[in-house]
């Protein structure tokens, strides 16, 4: 069973560009998606409801904006959106299929100024005691998503100078070990081991994808049912980068 998450920075654009093309390669049955910037309505009926997969849609209120989905190529049922409350900007959607629980997280980003920061610690302090929760479930768990955090030093090409910066700030690289440490495990990290990188995001500017010089902002995390039936995890840089600006994070189930 493959399962993959992928922030596509728009999934319009996304389509135009090859995306469904790229997920037949990848031939998964899972398929976490973030930032998908799209209202279902907006789409063909054909890309609403693709052929062969079922989806779960849950955008931001907003158009054009943040957004999450599942698609599944099997039924989807127990939907839950959002925390404990609203969620105007569609960053949190769980749903059920083969005995598994899957979570697309698209936690916001503070990276455009203090508001935006403030907004992504609330989030921050209100996703935790959430997740702590949901890992000490008994069935099988994936979450999977952009959490806008680089964990350490490995996980960034430039830490030094961006230890000042949103997304690699130490109060913020401490809140992602502590949501490992519960109980979560990083089969990304966990697959490559102490290595720099794989990274997942990169910018436009500097050559920074032609160069490799990134982040590992997106994470597939499990809990303890899943984790034994874990068999590979990497990131498809080849490929993805020509849809996105984030490349898919993948994992192999037993």
């Amino acid at each position: 069973m493959r399962i993959i998450s992928w922030n596509v920075n728009g999934l319009r654009a996304a389509l135009r560009k090859g995306f469904i093309d790229h997920v037949e390669m990848l031939n998964p049955d899972v398929i976490l998606l973030q930032e998908i910037r799209v209202l279902p309505e907006q789409l063909p009926k054909s890309q609403r409801n693709p052929e062969g997969w079922y989806v779960s849609w849950h955008p931001a209120e907003r158009k054009g904006y943040a957004g999450t989905a599942v698609w599944s190529r099997t039924p989807l049922g127990e939907e839950e959106r959002g925390v404990g409350g609203a969620d105007s900007e569609g960053r949190i959607l769980r749903v059920n299929t083969r005995g598994i629980q899957f979570v697309s997280v698209y936690l916001p980003s503070g990276s455009s100024g203090e508001e935006r920061q403030a907004i992504k610690e609330c989030w921050m302090d209100r996703f935790r005691p959430w997740a702590d929760g949901l890992v000490k479930k008994r069935v099988p768990i994936i979450m999977g998503g952009d959490f806008n955090i680089a964990h350490t030093e490995r996980d960034i090409f430039y830490a030094k100078s961006n230890e000042k910066n949103s997304g690699f700030l130490p109060h913020e690289r401490a809140w992602m070990g502590d949501l490992i440490a519960s109980g979560w495990r990083d089969f990304t990290r966990e697959h490559y081991g102490d290595i720099q990188g794989p990274y997942s995001w990169w910018s436009n500017r500097g050559r920074a994808r032609e160069l490799d010089r990134g982040w590992r902002i997106d994470y597939l995390l499990g809990n303890a049912p899943v984790a034994k039936r874990v068999q590979s995890a990497r990131v498809d840089r080849e490929g993805g980068l020509s849809i996105s600006d984030h490349a898919p994070v993948v994992v192999d189930l037993k």
